[in-house]
């Protein structure tokens, strides 16, 4: 049983995933040399993975110089915020029935421009916490 009084709580990996699949925005994380790059997409979560839906460019030339990457999803209310970071091995999806597996999941861009291409990250290491708010002055009575 956690703390009620707990500032920051660690979160399974059963919670991490309930929150990723709950979600639709996060941002994707490569690093292409000793440059990171990170850039906010759409993506869907489901069985061990994050598929994410993308155009030609800098996300897939990271992923093709560099397979492991990181991938961030967070969100808050009144109360409280929470944050899931998810480090694994990404790949570009080839094969014809990768792709078709990947277009049944409906995965939209939001931006109207052609977004041909899937990324899949196969996590390897998931973590999140969870952040109560309060003052500080709170602090002193807990």
């Amino acid at each position: 049983m956690s703390d009620p009084h707990a500032i920051v709580t660690e979160l399974s990996e059963n919670e991490c995933w309930a929150l990723l699949v709950a979600g639709e925005f996060g941002r994707f994380a490569v690093a292409i040399g000793s440059r990171p790059e990170i850039f906010p997409v759409n993506y869907r979560a489901s069985d061990g993975s994050i598929l994410i839906r993308t155009a030609e460019g800098t996300k897939l030339f990271g992923v093709g110089v560099n397979d492991e990457v990181a991938f961030e999803v967070d969100d808050y209310t009144a109360t409280e915020a929470w944050s899931v970071i998810v480090r694994g091995r990404a790949r570009v999806l080839e094969s014809p029935a990768e792709i078709a597996e990947a277009e049944r999941v409906q995965l939209r861009p939001w931006a109207r421009t052609p977004k041909t291409r899937f990324i899949r990250v196969d996590a390897a290491e998931v973590t999140g916490r969870r952040f109560t708010f309060g003052s500080e002055t709170e602090l002193a009575y807990v």
